[in-house]
């Protein structure tokens, strides 16, 4: 995988007093260290429920028509429609399909007029207008809104923390991971992860899909979506999903 370019205390006379509280603080401090990578990603500034979040049953369609779209693109390769190509582009991409109406038309600038297409389509979100702009409603680091989020800003300000343990994972559900001066999003479609390197050439569309067994175990470690990797920041949920 390529690197990519989140009370003053008085003195105590008392000997074994002063050694506890000495105790106290190293190891406040440590724990504080420990959580210094995620604090960026953890936290939420959001005040208040969506009012335009989807209903169960309207999630579960969402995460039906999400994975399917992210699937085209890797099997069939990106459409010309989605021209900011790199990790959290794919996530805008597909978020702003899954909620337009899947009609003939659509179907058919999306390459899924077969038979085969046709007969196996998840149920058509029945949405309301306001539900159908949400994806040009991204809210961004500085709290205004509009089509356009980097990686950062889709966990921070437009997901939910679930787990750092995958299992928690639903489809759709985004994989984060802060390499210091580079976050990068990965998209959990059950049967596999998918992902954008960011980077493109006439020969590698850049787009990736790894089975989750063999990124547990990914020779780079930084990658490895596990507890202890401080570089993994979790499995987050964007936040217009219930649950």
């Amino acid at each position: 995988m390529r690197r990519l370019h989140v009370p003053d205390v008085a003195f105590a006379t008392n000997a074994c007093t002063s050694r506890r509280i000495w105790l106290a603080r190293a190891v406040s401090a440590l724990v504080m260290a420990s959580l210094a990578p995620y604090a960026n990603a953890l936290t939420s500034t959001a005040a208040s429920p969506d009012p335009d979040a989807l209903s169960p049953q309207q999630s579960a369609a969402f995460r039906a028509w999400f994975v399917r779209i992210v699937d085209q693109q890797m099997r069939r390769g990106p459409t010309p429609r989605w021209t900011q190509r790199d990790c959290a582009g794919l996530v805008r991409f597909a978020v702003g399909e899954t909620l337009k109406p899947h009609d003939t038309r659509w179907l058919r600038a999306n390459g899924m007029t077969s038979l085969a297409d046709t007969s196996s389509m998840p149920p058509e979100l029945q949405l309301s207008t306001p539900q159908r702009g949400t994806a040009n409603r991204w809210t961004q680091l500085d709290g205004s809104t509009g089509a356009y989020a980097s990686a950062i800003a889709l966990i921070q300000r437009n997901s939910r923390f679930v787990s750092k343990d995958v299992n928690q994972a639903l489809p759709g559900d985004l994989l984060f991971f802060d390499q210091g001066d580079d976050q990068h999003l990965m998209i959990w479609l059950d049967r596999y992860i998918a992902y954008h390197t960011g980077t493109v050439t006439p020969t590698d569309t850049g787009l990736r899909a790894v089975a989750v067994s063999d990124l547990m175990q990914w020779k780079d470690s930084r990658w490895q979506p596990l507890d202890g990797n401080p570089n993994f920041v979790g499995v987050f949920r964007l936040d217009f999903l219930t649950p």
